[in-house]
């Protein structure tokens, strides 16, 4: 893939994912009750990423800030930039960010927060009660969190950085925040307006983790991850709702399918295996 330098951005919305880093799994570990469906198991590629809105007058609101790199090396995932190391070459200082919103409170979606201290956070309030309560410290929720980045949470409420919701939260015009649960009490999906240019996606639903691959909604597949079945089923006809809306599609957290969907915005390193932007705002016809 050319890399294509960063440079000023169209006057439209960009909304972009960055993959930071990967893993290699199979299927039997990803899919909840994997024997049920007859099928040999195989591997299979999980792509890291966080999400970048950028609206044409330069304010930048992240959703989810990735996994820090001690976490990524100590639970073995392969990773190559933080949201502060990927930001320059996307044209945006760190302090640049104005807004973070979090998905949801497990390691991988919550590292780097401390280096975006002034930054407001946005979550539901369900997710933040959970993981700062007595429940979250048992074994089978504390496998999927760092307790120093919970704290972090803590710290930025006492600080006033914290905005906490239940059901919907208007984020700015064009994108508003929904709670899904499932996956974890809280979690929740972005759905952003990317404007009218040519080839414009319409409107892209950051599904996170409420869509880790795509073939969950379209096969009908929970996740082995998860605090409540019958909220990830919801979850997942909330999402095939809005994929049936005309120009709306769903962006899967960790399906290395969506740099296949959408075109690439740029790559930095100009190599595969390493740090890839894809520009969500366009997708590839099908």
């Amino acid at each position: 893939m050319a890399a294509a330098a960063p440079g000023p951005h169209s006057g439209a919305r960009e909304v972009l994912a960055v993959r930071y880093g990967r893993r290699v799994t199979s299927r039997a570990e990803s899919y909840l009750n994997f024997h049920l469906y007859g099928e040999p198991d195989a591997p299979l590629d999980i792509d890291y990423f966080f999400w970048v809105i950028r609206e044409p007058g330069g304010a930048v609101t992240l959703v989810d800030t990735g996994f820090a790199p001690e976490t990524g090396d100590r639970r073995r995932r392969a990773h190559w930039a933080t949201p502060a190391d990927a930001l320059p070459g996307l044209g945006i200082a760190p302090d640049d960010v104005t807004t973070v919103v979090i998905s949801h409170a497990h390691w991988d979606h919550i590292g780097n927060l401390g280096q975006l201290p002034r930054a407001a956070i946005v979550m539901a309030e369900a997710e933040y009660a959970f993981w700062t309560s007595p429940m979250a410290t048992r074994a089978q929720f504390a496998a999927h969190a760092e307790p120093q980045e919970i704290a972090l949470l803590a710290t930025a409420r006492a600080e006033g950085r914290i905005t906490l919701f239940t059901g919907q939260h208007a984020l700015a015009p064009g994108v508003d925040l929904i709670e899904v649960g499932g996956h974890t009490p809280g979690q929740l999906i972005a759905t952003v307006s990317t404007g009218t240019r040519a080839r414009s996606a319409g409107t892209v639903v950051l599904a996170s983790d409420a869509l880790h691959f795509y073939e969950e909604v379209e096969r009908d597949r929970p996740f082995a991850i998860l605090a409540d079945l019958p909220g990830m089923y919801r979850a997942y006809d909330t999402l095939a709702q809005l994929a049936s809306q005309p120009g709306t599609h769903l962006v899967a957290g960790h399906d290395p399918a969506v740099r296949a969907r959408f075109e690439p915005w740029s790559s930095p390193s100009g190599a595969d295996g390493e740090l890839q932007v894809t520009d969500l705002s366009r997708p590839v016809a099908r």
